[in-house]
């Protein structure tokens, strides 16, 4: 398997509250927290790459400067004209957050137009690793496009990773939302939903029931997040619970789940042992949510 791990998505310019009302400037999103975080986790053996689209502005040009900086590799990066990169504002209340965005005029919204451009980054890679968000900013027929490249992929070894993170503002409807994400997750060697997503959108009243329901649609090995609560990891032949230790300085859980996906596939992809997996994602979620924001620096190397 090639050694070089590719996150597809939405890099939008975060506005993080820093207290007393104001904000910080930054860039994140779910699938670029996740490859932020993998950077940090892997060897440098492994090459992390980003795929999305951007503006030919400015701003579009700082988010470049700063996924270089991050040591992300970004020559998958489409650059559209008469676009920009969307925004969205962190909103905290006791620690629990929510979102204001603007991205209409998001050229992520365009990554998959460019059919042989992401069939070529595709082929690229060791790990594939995608979002519901990811999906969700496409056009019908962009998703499409994507997830028949995906099954191309998979055919010549890649591996693919995907967090179904449901957001149905961002869908034509709830029920093309869920048939899209299924789809999805049939195509999948890792799925890592969060139960709180899955039981308000697909009914499921524990995250066993979300784990036989993705196992079902195909996909290899489920991971179900469950913020304090029990992680469940499933495939057709086992099936692990873990307690993680509890957090008692919650401050911000933007990208809590972002983080847990990062460290867990960073160790499984070194080491494939499950147990390890879990507790490298749940350590490195435990220390993010201490603190302020998507990204957090992190002083001490988490090297899997």
């Amino acid at each position: 398997m090639p050694s070089n791990f590719l996150a597809i998505g939405e890099c939008m310019v975060e506005m993080a509250p820093t207290g007393g009302g104001t904000f910080a400037k930054g860039f994140a999103g779910d699938t670029l927290n996740t490859a932020w975080y993998v950077r940090k986790s892997l060897s440098q053996d492994w090459t992390v790459s980003y795929l999305t689209a951007v503006g030919n502005d400015q701003i579009s040009e700082e988010m470049i400067a700063f996924l270089d900086g991050a040591g992300l590799a970004t020559d998958h990066i489409q650059r559209l004209n008469n676009r920009t990169i969307g925004l969205y504002l962190i909103q905290l209340k006791e620690g629990e957050r929510s979102f204001a965005y603007w991205r209409s005029q998001s050229a992520a919204r365009c990554l998959a137009d460019d059919a042989v451009a992401l069939s070529t980054a595709m082929d690229t890679a060791g790990l594939i690793y995608f979002s519901g968000i990811t999906l969700g900013i496409l056009s019908p027929e962009g998703r499409q496009t994507f997830l028949s490249s995906l099954a191309a992929a998979r055919q010549k070894g890649a591996r693919a990773a995907f967090d179904p993170n449901l957001r149905p503002r961002l869908w034509e409807d709830a029920q093309t939302m869920r048939d899209c994400v299924t789809e999805a997750a049939g195509l999948c060697d890792f799925v890592m939903p969060s139960f709180e997503d899955e039981e308000a959108h697909f009914g499921d009243k524990t995250p066993s029931e979300s784990a036989d329901r993705y196992l079902a649609a195909g996909a290899k090995m489920i991971v179900v997040k469950n913020g304090p609560q029990e992680v469940i990891v499933a495939t057709e032949n086992d099936r692990r619970s873990f307690r993680p230790d509890p957090v008692r300085n919650v401050v911000d859980t933007t990208a809590a789940g972002d983080s847990f996906n990062a460290a867990f596939l960073a160790e499984y992809l070194v080491s494939g042992d499950v147990d390890a997996s879990v507790a490298a994602g749940a350590r490195l979620a435990g220390t993010v949510i201490q603190h302020r924001g998507a990204l957090v620096d992190l002083s001490s190397g988490l090297v899997a």
